[in-house]
């Protein structure tokens, strides 16, 4: 997938975050020409959609997808606080073993918080539309 198809695909979407996130991360994972979750993990032990965590709180939720030693990512539907998902997804960090990046999208915003040991925390926010970025924080050329 090109990033032009993957905005002209993701730019409009009305759908919302539970018809959207796993398709949109799919075809992030094409876009950057990696494994899906399901390509590399058919038991979700350490990348998939749904990883049940308990929250600090006590209570159960779940990530809406996490690679362990990697990241935990929280989608929300369009146009959503981000801020708040951002907290929603401190809250199962530590059942996630702290992955160093923690990431909100609301498949037309990505906001990629750092979250490494001994180490000052930074935010990137970019459009989904301006991807360089993105790809540039997470390391990736296309």
């Amino acid at each position: 997938m090109t990033p032009e198809e993957f905005k002209d695909k993701w730019r409009n979407t009305p759908l919302t975050e539970r018809q959207s996130y796993q398709s949109h991360f799919n075809d992030l994972c094409k876009l950057l020409d990696v494994p899906a979750p399901y390509e590399v993990d058919t038991e979700g032990a350490n990348y998939c959609f749904e990883k049940g965590a308990e929250k600090t709180t006590g209570r159960q939720g779940w990530a809406d997808v996490w690679k362990r030693g990697c990241f935990g990512w929280e989608y929300k539907k369009k146009h959503a606080d981000l801020t708040a998902a951002y907290a929603q997804l401190q809250q199962y960090a530590p059942a996630l073993e702290n992955p160093p990046l923690l990431i909100v999208c609301d498949t037309q915003r990505f906001v990629i918080h750092t979250n490494f040991t001994n180490t000052p925390r930074v935010t990137h926010c970019e459009s989904a539309w301006n991807i360089d970025p993105v790809l540039g924080v997470i390391g990736v050329e296309y």
